[in-house]
């Protein structure tokens, strides 16, 4: 299962290699353009949770390809990185202006670029990662539900089974999390990274506390198994029946 939708739409096929593959290695689903109007005729049946732009396209400019996007109805909330050339005032001025949520300019650490989509994209939750049609997750009303567990995200409630489960905030998102892709493998440092967030100074080992926690809470008696150890690995929500 993958993070989020990525589009990129650059002219420089060395540096849209390079971000391809630094994305594709943190989990996103990257597509790529190289010019604007390749690059939205590719939104639509990409249908991107982030997008890449550059400004100095050969064909329109990539403002003109931002202000297209974020004037259709099914594209208006995906948020936009310039990743330009262009590093006067004015130029960065102008990308704001246009609907970016954020501009860098090159030359650019790619760490640096990385941290900046996994923020905006913990801000603007990918709508393509929500539906993922590969769980067995069902959305309901408020929250979700899988197997014999429900959440209700508003009310910041779980039930397994009839009885109600109390969790503490950081096992209440680290379940969500690990329900959101269930039958995908997470590593602590990923969970890390999506639970506690890339900033937080945690040691990957209170992962392991956590989830102990978190199963005794949900695992409530020896016929329950929701969360399964791949060692040497991490962790998974089990999506096969039991």
């Amino acid at each position: 299962m993958y993070k989020a939708n990525v589009l990129i739409i650059d002219d420089e096929p060395d540096l849209v290699e390079l971000l391809k593959y630094n994305l594709a290695k943190e989990g996103y689903k990257v597509e790529f353009a190289f010019n604007g109007f390749d690059g939205l005729r590719a939104s639509e049946v990409f249908k991107p949770d982030l997008l890449i732009l550059d400004i100095m396209l050969p064909d329109i400019n990539g403002y003109e390809v931002c202000k297209r996007i974020k004037r259709t109805a099914n594209f208006s909330a995906v948020p936009v990185i310039f990743l330009s050339a262009k590093q006067e005032e004015v130029d960065k001025v102008l990308g704001f202006e246009s609907g970016a949520e954020d501009y860098i300019t090159k030359p650019f650490s790619v760490a640096e670029l990385l941290a900046r989509v996994r923020t905006i994209l913990r801000r603007v939750p990918p709508a393509n990662a929500a539906e993922n049609e590969n769980n067995k997750a069902e959305k309901i009303s408020d929250g979700f539900g899988f197997k014999n567990i429900t959440i209700n995200v508003l009310k910041h409630s779980v039930m397994v089974k009839d009885a109600e489960i109390k969790l503490s905030p950081i096992e209440f998102k680290l379940l969500i999390f690990l329900m959101t892709y269930a039958g995908d493998v997470f590593s602590r440092e990923k969970l890390l990274d999506n639970v506690w967030g890339s900033d937080s100074f945690v040691e990957p080992r209170t992962v392991d506390v956590h989830i102990r926690r978190l199963r005794s809470n949900i695992e409530i008696d020896e016929s329950i198994k929701f969360i399964e150890t791949i060692r040497g690995v991490g962790y998974k929500f089990i999506d096969e029946k039991i």
